[in-house]
């Protein structure tokens, strides 16, 4: 047999679920996406979407897509470095900077592209780049392919922090980077003492805003304006793929970063450029977002809701505090079975299994949208109180 192909037969996971009728990934969802969604034409409460401000079928995000596609066509056929600019992507950027109080800001086809291309490139042989353990794969993937010094600090502590900065060479770059908002377990990042850290060591920040814009902070800035400590942010990550309803990233920072990053960064310079499609859509809803604070209020108003609702019911939820709820099951097996059985009584939840998470951390991962109802988080709570109980992962009241 063909070495490789023996080597990855040997991988079977996914046949051992399918084998048990607990496969839980690449469901179809067949038409919009939305706080209802239809799979297999079955009408499912959507529970597992990070379009948190609702805003995927806005009909001011998709006119602007329409148009867009209308004047530009539906690809760019070349990289921003070179035939694949076009003034939608400036004038979002300008938006962008601005709003983040950074000088300047860059586009990226995806998040992923742009922790990628920032952490891998931004420090150099001699340099360190502190991470924190739960950071998301795209950064870990980005300082793997890094040639620096790489500290890991246990998840948002800020004593492990510092001493990892205690190890550093104080003539070197230190560059520590996590996300705002920790996207499985929806807790905030320690910023405020993360800043009091770099500042005393000479370091430097970035941030993850993936999961904290729209959701936090005024007008939706994130997690370092929830924290008045974004003036003190050195680089502001976020993606267009959750509260702005699209597809895509952006960096935000100073000038001399900015440029640096423009004829550095590996996944911008050797991608195609963010569609017109996609990145006028982001910018509709970035505008929606900006102008409707209401949404955000009701998306926090749910969000406590259920908050509570949760730990009234036993449920183990860590230290979430945002719309994003973990609900700690600790076991493949019944985190699979969970899964499904909502699944049959119409919630559609998201399982997060070994190897992404150790065994004993399995969990569903439960996500509000500003679009849901308190009907519909209702329906959600009580049937999920329901399935729980059959696998034994309620613990009484934990406050």
């Amino acid at each position: 047999m063909n070495l490789l192909v023996e080597r990855v037969s040997k991988y079977d996971e996914p046949q051992k679920a399918k084998a048990k009728g607990l496969y839980p990934y690449f469901r179809v969802i067949e038409g919009d996406q939305d706080t209802v969604v239809t799979i297999n034409g079955k009408r499912v409460l959507m529970f597992g979407s990070n379009a948190y401000l609702g805003l995927t079928n806005h009909p001011k995000v998709k006119e602007a897509a329409i148009a867009a596609t209308k004047k530009y066509g539906t690809g760019m056929a070349g990289s921003r470095f070179l035939n694949g600019t076009i003034d939608l992507h400036i004038e979002f950027e300008k938006k962008l900077a601005e709003f983040m109080g950074k000088d300047d800001a860059i586009i990226f086809s995806t998040g992923f592209q742009v922790n990628l291309g920032v952490v891998s490139c931004i420090t150099g042989r001699e340099d360190y780049i502190l991470w924190d353990e739960l950071d998301h794969a795209s950064i870990i993937e980005g300082h793997r392919l890094s040639f620096s010094q790489k500290l890991k600090f246990r998840h948002n502590d800020m004593e492990s922090l510092e001493r990892q900065l205690q190890k550093c060479n104080p003539d070197k770059v230190k560059f520590i980077v996590v996300d705002g908002v920790f996207s499985m377990e929806g807790d905030i990042a320690n910023l405020p003492e993360m800043v009091r850290l770099a500042k005393k060591y000479n370091a430097n920040i970035m941030v993850d805003e993936a999961h904290g814009l729209g959701v936090l902070g005024r007008q939706g800035r994130g997690a370092c304006d929830y924290h008045r400590v974004l003036p003190d942010i050195d680089l502001v990550m976020g993606t267009f793929s959750k509260s702005l309803a699209s597809i895509g990233g952006f960096i935000a920072a100073s000038e001399p970063i900015i440029n640096y990053l423009r004829h550095n960064s590996r996944s911008y310079i050797f991608s195609a450029s963010n569609t017109p499609a996609a990145t006028a859509a982001a910018m509709a809803a970035f505008d929606i977002m900006v102008s409707e604070p209401e949404r955000m209020e009701h998306l926090w108003k749910l969000t406590d809701y259920a908050l509570n609702g949760f730990r009234e019911m036993g449920c183990e939820i860590g230290n979430t505090s945002t719309p994003i709820i973990p609900i700690f099951i600790r076991d493949n097996d019944k985190t699979f079975f969970v899964t499904k059985d909502l699944f049959e009584h119409g919630i559609f939840v998201n399982p997060v299994v070994s190897p992404a998470v150790a065994p004993n951390d399995t969990l569903i991962r439960f996500s509000l949208m500003a679009t849901h109802t308190f009907e519909q988080l209702d329906y959600a709570l009580e049937q999920i109180e329901k399935s729980l109980r059959k696998v034994d992962a309620l613990h009484g009241v934990l406050v």
